[in-house]
């Protein structure tokens, strides 16, 4: 597979010198307002959303190949990201659709690719809730939703993430149950938006076990769902679907049980491309946000959220270059 030259340069804005994705995640919004709002104990303000991602911004991409924002309060950010460092652009809606089954997505209303290109998007990113065991109807209309923004990045010569978060309905997707389907729902996903119908140039994926399931892990407290053996095979059965880089997502874990992930699919040999980090770099600064304000979250930032994100690129060693994908 090639890519063209626009891909290519929106890759390329996005890596390190090594062609993997060391980036930065801050494009979440209503999960982002709700948690400032209990930390502060009243309603958020715009300004104070914007303010929030552009100290973020401002911070991490010093440490940062990219970071993924949204347009809805994250372009002034995107103005105070470090030199050098790349911009993805969210194009769906927060959330998803809470009126019916099957967690159907939605696009932004007023953006469209090439909008999002003009306003400075290296790449674009969209956000796929998908579980391959919903009725056939339910996943064709993601898959061709999936195929319909394919089409325009191809229009508008820009690299397509999706990024695909799993679930099942009615089970817990933290907890033990859901533990030991994850990788099969992990997987079978992979192997379906891989197809080249679907135009997508990097899969943002979960890892595909719950560290806190797996036996001997740190993260692991209770009952395990895996053997460290078992886990690192997972990580290795889920690359083999591929055709496309895929890179890691954080999900709202700890630093720490975050970077142990990184670790184990180190171990495993998977080849990994990167990560789009957020949640697991900037989440415990949240009340110090909402409750001492803007000048005390630099200083955490500066200081914790450095070392956090430090973290995550130690771990990154083990990660491959996308350019073998791509003949680059």
């Amino acid at each position: 597979m090639t890519l063209t030259p626009g891909k290519l340069a929106s890759m390329k804005a996005v890596s390190d010198d090594r062609g993997v994705i060391a980036a930065a995640a801050m494009d979440q919004r209503g999960s982002l307002n709700k948690s400032l709002a209990k930390e502060r104990g009243g309603e958020v303000s715009d300004a104070m959303m914007e303010e929030f991602k552009s100290l973020v911004t401002e911070v991490l991409t010093k440490h940062a190949s990219a970071i993924l924002l949204d347009p809805e309060w994250g372009l002034p950010a995107a103005k105070r990201r470090a030199k050098g460092s790349g911009l993805l652009l969210a194009y769906e809606k927060t959330g998803y659709d809470k009126t019916g089954h099957g967690r159907l997505p939605d696009l932004l209303d007023h953006w469209s690719v090439k909008r999002l290109k003009d306003a400075g998007a290296d790449c674009i990113k969209i956000l796929l809730y998908y579980s391959p065991f919903d009725p056939k109807d339910i996943n064709d209309q993601k898959h061709a939703w999936a195929e319909r923004i394919g089409d325009e990045c191809r229009a508008n010569d820009i690299a397509y993430f999706l990024e695909l978060v799993g679930y099942e309905e009615g089970i817990d997707e933290k907890g033990l149950e859901y533990a030991k389907k994850k990788p099969e729902v992990v997987t079978a996903s992979m192997a379906e938006f891989t197809k080249d119908r679907y135009g997508v140039d990097v899969l943002k994926v979960e890892i595909p076990v719950n560290m806190k399931f797996v036996e001997g892990a740190k993260a692991c407290t209770g009952p395990s769902a895996y053997t460290r053996e078992q886990a690192k095979q997972l990580f290795l059965e889920s690359a083999k679907v591929v055709t496309k880089p895929f890179i890691y997502l954080s999900a709202g874990v700890s630093n720490a049980e975050f970077t142990e992930s990184l670790a184990l699919a180190g171990e495993s040999g998977v080849k990994y491309s990167g990560v789009l980090c957020g949640r697991a770099t900037w989440k415990d600064g949240m009340a110090v946000y909402a409750k001492q304000g803007a000048d005390a979250f630099r200083q955490w930032l500066e200081t914790e959220g450095v070392e956090n994100i430090k973290n995550v690129n130690a771990a990154l060693k083990t990660a491959t270059s996308w350019h073998s994908f791509y003949g680059v």
